[in-house]
């Protein structure tokens, strides 16, 4: 905001300073190693104007509170350079710090995930993991913007903000929590493996936890079905699979819904579709119903021994004509181009599953990858983590998820000694972080507050549907490997006639 626009401000708005220990421009000599303040500056209520923003983007800005924006650079390294913004409210501070996690390989601070934090009374607060642009080509060169992008700028933007809320506020801090969806899932579950004193709470959607796995996924059928054109599924192939792949395991929960309940004991093949050579009607050729078996199937790592999930009956809907979304081909290609190969000109021709997915992973050596069950620490000093993951995800498969909980549950004794702690709630028919046919819109965040600050653990969370806005269908979504499972009277299509049960 300009110099002008502020003076403006101030004489239509005075900003109550209810808890401040010094204004927000004094901020501009905070002094720490390797922690600069670019910019401190009073946002009055509804004034906020992201750059670049239109008319549209505008508007999600229109109800927030005023504010103390604060835009940083972190250089934790010698060729680190993270910028990050943190808001912090000045008129109804709720104590709290919430950062918000990222996408794919964004390289942008997040001000449309900031502003509802903020609503809500947090200091909040988001980073362009230490680059620009969504690709990554910055890794060329650059390993330490490789570390920072992996772990390094979430973990540096939690000190720098706890610091400046130490400085800005009278109040103390009281909880911290971290919230990401999809790569800001991977980010949320690295702060519980890496830095279990960084958050008291940690809400991991869609966790990219095999963000080398997936890329090799991906990439394999995408591969395939450039070099075989006719064994693509086109739109209606995929519907056709869809609509089998329900008619097969739709009824397996009790309830028929056109949504897959458990898709990871669906047994269901695609051969039922495959023609008979003589009929050219609803039916999918070999080669079609081999690329069907090939994206639901796991394949080995051979290294390592360990399977890379594939997708889940119930996502068809979600694929594209060469398989997994294009974003995942997208990333996947980046992630081997600029990270495993280090070469601007590689393309997906020269990707082998067998060899590349193995060097992958040695050469990420658990920077990206949040796969370590290692959450010893962050159990034992009390924190909870909410992770959730929809069973119709096309972009990262929800098997992720459901190993992942399972391995973790398995090196730390068994579900019980985790269940205080450490929640998975798989959401069915629902898509990449939201979307999809079924309940997709849940508050996770209260859930995770409850658990932290009152100590209610989350024993189910209560999704919804919306058609044209209005709430269609709500279902509790259980703790794996809880399912909803329905009391036997009253409507399906109200969370309050289900029940969350071990199958």
């Amino acid at each position: 905001m300009s110099k002008k626009v502020l003076v403006i401000a101030a004489v239509f708005y005075t900003f109550p300073a209810l808890v401040w220990s010094q204004s927000c421009e004094s901020l501009l000599s905070f002094a720490e190693s390797n922690i600069q303040i670019d910019r401190a500056e009073l946002i009055a209520p509804g004034a906020f104007q992201p750059p670049g923003g239109n008319g549209n983007s505008l508007r999600a800005y229109e109800s927030l509170p005023g504010f103390c924006r604060v835009s940083l650079t972190l250089a934790p390294s010698l060729d680190s350079d993270i910028k990050m913004e943190l808001w912090l409210p000045t008129a109804s501070w709720n104590g709290k710090y919430l950062a918000v996690g990222n996408g794919a390989f964004t390289g942008n601070v997040r001000h449309s995930a900031m502003a509802m934090p903020l609503s809500r009374g947090y200091a909040t607060s988001s980073t362009d993991t230490g680059h620009l642009g969504n690709t990554a080509s910055f890794a060329l060169g650059h390993p330490e913007k490789v570390y920072d992008f992996g772990w390094r700028a979430i973990h540096e933007m939690a000190l720098a903000s706890k610091r400046i809320i130490a400085a800005f506020y009278e109040n103390s801090l009281t909880h911290s929590y971290f919230t990401g969806c999809s790569a800001g899932g991977r980010q949320a579950m690295k702060e519980a493996q890496r830095f279990p004193t960084d958050f008291d709470g940690i809400v991991a959607g869609a966790p990219g936890l095999d963000w080398t796995g997936r890329a090799a996924a991906s990439l394999r059928i995408a591969k395939y079905l450039e070099l075989n054109p006719s064994a693509q599924l086109k739109n209606p192939d995929r519907t056709l699979l869809h609509r089998a792949a329900l008619d097969f395991c739709d009824a397996d929960d009790g309830v028929v819904d056109g949504i897959i309940g458990n898709p990871a004991q669906c047994d269901f093949s695609p051969e039922a579709l495959q023609c008979d050579g003589e009929n050219a009607g609803a039916c999918l050729s070999e080669a079609q119903v081999n690329t069907a078996k090939m994206i639901y199937s796991s394949p080995i790592n051979p290294g390592t021994g360990r399977e890379i999930t594939g997708l889940l009956p119930g996502s068809e809907m979600g694929w594209t004509d060469l398989g997994w979304t294009s974003s995942a081909r997208a990333t996947g290609l980046e992630q081997y181009r600029y990270l495993v190969y280090e070469d601007e000109n590689w393309t997906i021709d020269q990707f082998e599953f067998e060899r590349d997915i193995y060097r992958a992973e040695r050469k990420d050596d658990d920077t990206l990858n949040a796969l370590s069950p290692d959450l010893f620490e962050f159990v034992e000093r009390g924190g909870k983590l909410i992770a959730y993951h929809g069973w119709a995800d096309p972009q990262i498969s929800p098997a992720n998820a459901t190993q992942y909980f399972e391995r973790v549950s398995q090196v730390m004794g068994g579900r019980d000694q985790i269940h205080d702690s450490f929640r998975l709630f798989m959401a069915p028919g629902m898509g990449h972080c939201a979307g999809g046919p079924g309940p997709n819109s849940f508050d996770a965040l209260t859930a995770l507050e409850n658990w932290v600050e009152k100590g209610e653990a989350p024993d189910s969370i209560v999704a919804v549907h919306r058609t044209d806005g209005v709430i269609d269908i709500s279902r509790p979504l259980c703790p794996y490997p809880e399912v909803a499972v329905h009391n036997g009277s009253g409507s399906t299509l109200e969370a309050e006639n289900f029940s969350c049960q071990v199958p």
